[in-house]
This record gives C-alpha cells, structure tokens and sequence, in this order.
C-alpha cells in the first residue's frame, strides 16, 4: 500500500484571512460602472465650459502660455491688453520677442494646449483639457479604490463622491494647473500600490532561482516614475508625494519577504528591490520630467540671453548664467549646454518661490491649517448686483441677482473626510492596516508640506491633491462599516445604511450648490442660503 504525501498546510496571513469576497467580483462590471461614472463626470464639466467667458484667476497666465508653447514650442511674453484681444476674437501677433520667465513646469500648460489645439484659443479651448483629465481622474479613483479595498462597489463609490466634489468640479472646468497635478499624482500611488500586490503575486508564486530577475523589472513602479515625473512636470509640490511612497515601496517590499518567510527581509530588500525601485520609480520619474522641458532645451538660447543676467541676480545670487558667457556649442555640447541652463533657470525660479511672494498677500490667501475644512474658499469670479430684468433676474423689487464660480468643496465630503482621515490614522497605528497607510501618507505629503511656506500667498484649490486621499478614506471608513460578510447581519445592514445615507446626503449637497460652482443665475436670497460662513463671502 503506497502512501500519498500530504499537501503542505499553508497557513494565510492576516491580510488573506480579512481579504473581502468581494475580489471575487465580475470585474466588467467594475471597469463598466467606472466608465460610465467617468462620462457622467465629463459630461457635468463640459456643460456650459465656455461660461464665464473670460480669463479666470490665474487662466490668464497658463491658458496664454499654452497658446504661445503651441506656436513656438517656448514661452513669450505677451503685450498690453492681450486678454481683451483674445477674447475679442484675435489671438494672434500679441507676443513679444522675448521669452516669459514662467515659475510652472511645463506639462500642464502643453495639455492646455491640446485643447486650444483642438477647439482654439477661446474659454471652451483653453478648459477642455482640464473637463477630460478631471474625469479620467474620476476613473482612476474607482479603479485605486477597488485595488486597495478589493470592493467594486466601494470603488464605484469613491468615484461617485469624487465626481460630485466642488472643488474637484470647479477645477475641471478651469484652465489651472492643480486638476493636472492631482490626476497625475493619483495615478502614480496607484501603481505603487499596485507594484505592492505585484510583488507579493510574485513572491507567493515562489518562482525559482533562475527566474528571480523577475522581481527587478517592476513595470507598475515604472509607470508610476512616468506618471510622478508628469506630476513635478506639472507643479514642483509633487516632488514630496514621490519620496515618501517611494520609501513606501521598499518598506513593503521588505514586509513582503517577510511575510513570505525569507532570512533578513530587510538586508535582502535593500539589495533586491531598493536599487531596482530607485531607478524604477525616480529615475524614470528623473527621466520623463527633463524630457518635459523639451521645448524649452530647444530654446535655451532665448532664454539665456534674455535672463542669465537678471533674475538669479536681482534676488540673491551672485553670478549670471555660467552658461551665457560660454559660446555656443554644438552636438552633444549643446544638449549639456542647455542643461545647464535649464539648471539655472531652476535656481531662479526656485529663487522667485522662496523669496520674491514671501509677505505678499491676497484676498482669497489661506492657511493650510484651514484647507480640509473649508476655512477660505477662492472667488474664481463673480457678478454682482445683476438687476431684475437684466440676465433673466427675477428678483423682486429692491434685490438683485448674482452669478459666481465658487472653488469650494462639497462640505458633506470635505468634513466628513476629516473625521474619516483620524479613523484611518487610528488604525494605520493601532491595526497596522497598510490601506489607511496609504490613505495618511497621501493627505500627509500633499498637505502638510504647504505649512512650510504659510508666509506666502498660498490657496485652499490647492488642496485638491489631497481631496483622492481623503475620498479613499472614507471608502475604507464604509468598507469598516459594512463588514466583509456577505450574511445579512444587523451589523452590515446598520452599516449600509449608514453609507447610503451619507452618500445620498453628498449627492444632496452636490445639487445645492452647483449653482455656486457653475456660474449659474441666483437671486441674492439664494446666494445668502449657500454661503454659510462669512469666510466664504
């Protein structure tokens, strides 16, 4: 009589015992409520994108730099009054000869560009770039939320709720860099932590020696280098978000070994996965953001002849351009030429953000301490004193109507966010639950960095990078409360209720106030009941 071998007894680790059934969903099901929640999105955004038809807030710097990147590859300064030219129908022959000292990389402003490209440079043009980005974040939110909770329907949950934020609507449908910043950020966490259940897939296949090369090409941490890169090419702020979920990576790669069983995970991890992610995650990030100052390497010649000379200067440097008393080179000696000028143009423009805004101030300015409550919402643009008869205004005698586009969140979201982020803090530090670590670290690098530069005009639209973090907070704080069971309980029917009715109370809200978010006719009267606060006025 032989005897069979028994099967090794494999016993599941923490995270596979509370792993949810739900990963056992139809994913079409997950990948066709997010497309449809993504048009739904776009279709919000692009409603009315060309109203109001001017130049809003800081539009008139980037839409503008857009159309001259799209018609020289470089930025150019623009003449007097090019605004009401612009708006009037005639964007051409407004430049300068020389070029503009821009304080922004230049990745969104080249999206921005698209879209002029597209549609022309006119509100709808210089905006559309901003509705599609907007809702393909929408998309990417479902499709995080569903990685890091294993639920379709908390993902499609988290994109609700992301879809119908203010802040995140107004931004959409705005010629402004921060949409851009956001998604790309968003999308780089994304595939980290992808990157981490990657990796544990790999390691819990227990591929044999002569296959362990499989673990140094990390393809998810390489698009997030891209999609990191496109960020700080978009706004220099991403560059903490980067580091920190970098560390990230080889802390849970390490955790990984561990758990898998293998001697000195840590040692191991240093030596396997730190270099290779390194280079993965920053160098790739390294490589795509210089391969986004392309045009501007093009004509770095411009630029040296037109600022070696003053900015680095005029706020504490001592000597010009190194570069600008060199002569031009030629092949190879021009491209490193020219990227060395770009580092001093960096060094001015680090300069100018340090230095030159310090003690300015402005109406709409906030602290970041106010940012996740709403303290200091931004006046985008607003009519005031609209008189009965004149726009459609039907308000009575002696009242007036308004029109405003109001960069404010949807407070249902925002507020309960907040209380959402300390559950997670909670149980990241008491429960060692890496999902609410991601959560955390998220809101922690796109926040708390701002309170080292307080002492400059700094805005709450800002804090839209934070806004993913928070939404997938409160995904998790719903996940908690409905439990993984799928055996009616009154513990799951409690906490479905509990997250339906906030959703649907969101969903409320959302309608209250669009018309403060999209430029839409109010009577005074309707204004007043929308403004709670005085710091909203």
């Amino acid at each position: 009589m032989t005897q069979t071998a028994a099967a090794p007894v494999v016993t599941p680790s923490a995270a596979e015992r509370n792993r949810p059934r739900w990963r056992s969903e139809e994913p079409l099901l997950g990948w066709v409520g997010a497309i449809c929640l993504a048009s739904l999105a776009f279709f919000l955004r692009r409603w009315h994108l060309g109203t109001p038809h001017q130049f809003s807030f800081d539009e008139t710097y980037y839409a503008k730099d857009a159309w001259s990147l799209l018609n020289f590859g470089y930025v150019r300064s623009y003449v007097e009054d090019a605004d009401k030219t612009i708006l009037n129908g005639s964007p051409m022959g407004l430049w300068q000869d020389g070029p503009s000292m821009i304080v922004h990389p230049e990745v969104g402003k080249w999206l921005i560009a698209l879209g002029i490209k597209a549609f022309g440079m006119e509100p709808t043009g210089w905006r559309i770039a901003s509705a599609v980005v907007g809702s393909l974040m929408v998309l990417v939110m479902c499709r995080f939320v569903r990685r890091v909770t294993g639920s379709t329907v908390l993902g499609l949950v988290a994109g609700l709720l992301l879809s119908i934020d203010g802040l995140q609507l107004v931004l959409s449908r705005l010629a402004l860099l921060d949409i851009f910043l956001a998604f790309f950020l968003l999308c780089g966490v994304h595939c980290v932590v992808a990157d981490r259940q990657w990796l544990r897939d790999r390691l819990a296949a227990g591929a044999p020696a002569a296959r362990r090369w499989r673990t140094w090409w990390r393809p998810w941490l390489v698009a997030g280098g891209v999609a990191f890169g496109l960020a700080c090419g978009t706004k220099w702020s991403a560059v903490h978000t980067l580091a920190v979920f970098g560390l990230l990576a080889w802390v849970w790669s390490a955790g990984a070994r561990r758990a898998f069983g293998q001697r000195r995970p840590w040692l191991r991890s240093i030596l396997l996965d730190g270099v290779p992610a390194f280079l993965a995650l920053v160098g790739v990030a390294l490589v795509t953001y210089v391969a986004s100052w392309t045009g501007w390497l093009l004509h770095a010649d411009a630029y040296e002849q037109a600022y070696s000379n003053t900015q680095y200067t005029s706020y504490g440097g001592d000597d010009p351009w190194p570069t600008a008393q060199e002569p031009d080179a030629d092949g190879l000696g021009e491209v490193t030429q020219s990227l060395r000028s770009l580092w001093s143009y960096h060094q001015d423009v680090y300069t100018f953000h340090s230095h030159f805004l310090n003690d300015s101030e402005h109406v709409y300015a906030s602290k970041p301490s106010t940012w996740l409550v709403m303290g200091r919402p931004v006046n985008v643009d607003s009519q005031t004193d609209i008189q009965p008869g004149s726009q459609r205004c039907d308000a009575p005698s002696g009242s007036t109507c308004i029109r405003q586009v109001l960069a404010i969140g949807n407070p249902v979201i925002w507020w309960g966010g907040c209380l959402a982020m300390v559950a997670s803090l909670l149980l990241w530090i008491g429960a060692r639950d890496w999902r609410h670590g991601v959560a955390v670290a998220g809101l922690a690098t796109t926040w708390l960095p701002w309170f080292l530069y307080d002492d400059r005009p700094i805005f709450f639209f800002y804090a839209i990078t934070c806004l993913p973090f928070m939404v997938l907070s409160l995904a998790l704080a719903m996940g908690h409360l409905i439990g993984t069971s799928d055996v009616p309980t009154p513990r799951r029917t409690f906490g479905v209720v509990v997250a339906g009715s906030y959703t649907v109370l969101a969903l409320i809200a959302f309608a209250w106030f669009w018309p403060i978010w999209t430029d839409a006719l109010l009577t005074k009267s309707e204004w007043d009941a929308r403004i709670w606060f005085q710091r909203w006025i």
